[in-house]
């Protein structure tokens, strides 16, 4: 994996050697090697271990997108502040099945770092929420739910959001005990 440096490097490199194609009049592989800077100024913005990683999440993957992100050996270095929080993002969601204390460090700093899409956003948050909300947190449950579903512009999550709203009310309602209820000594005290 380049670092992020070394791929701008590549890139200025290409486009200077095009430049210099055009002086020479071979204007089609100067076009060409334009293309081809292009590809890494792309690379620069959109890691591609992170783009290799959403493909293999959207198939239910999760070994296969741990196995892509874990090519990452220093985020720091080779990610820009954006790529670093999509990083946590979707080391959020993978360890969120099975280490909810993890995942809410991983989604809280992707949070920090900045996500670029809305609804990345909006899912980040509905899962902290979900996560404060086993804590017993509910009041910061509520709070991230709020925020994530003025978040979600498109309606991507409307059914999540529902159901932890539902989730929350059925915790906040008291338990009922209807019909004859207490023990078997009280009920035949009454007289049933």
């Amino acid at each position: 994996m380049y670092n992020k440096i070394i791929k701008l490097i590549i890139a200025i490199g290409i486009i200077a050697y095009a430049v210099y194609q055009f002086t020479e009049g071979y204007i089609g592989n100067g076009i060409m090697f334009i293309l081809l800077s292009l590809i890494f100024i792309f690379l620069y913005f959109k890691n591609e271990f992170i783009l290799l990683a959403f493909l293999r999440l959207r198939k239910q993957d999760f070994d296969g997108a741990k196995k892509w992100l874990n090519k990452i050996k220093n985020p720091e270095s080779a990610l820009v502040r954006k790529q670093q929080g999509y990083y946590n993002y979707l080391h959020g969601i993978m360890v969120s099945q099975s280490n909810m204390n993890d995942a809410e460090k991983y989604f809280k700093k992707a949070i920090s770092l900045g996500l670029s899409m809305d609804h990345d956003l909006a899912m980040a948050k509905l899962n902290l929420s979900g996560i404060a909300f086993s804590k017993r947190r509910k009041q910061e449950a509520q709070k991230l739910l709020s925020e994530a579903q003025k978040l979600d512009k498109q309606g991507m999550l409307t059914d999540q959001i529902k159901v932890m709203k539902q989730n929350m009310k059925r915790s906040q309602m008291p338990n009922q005990h209807y019909g004859s209820g207490g023990s078997v000594r009280a009920q035949k005290r009454r007289g049933k």
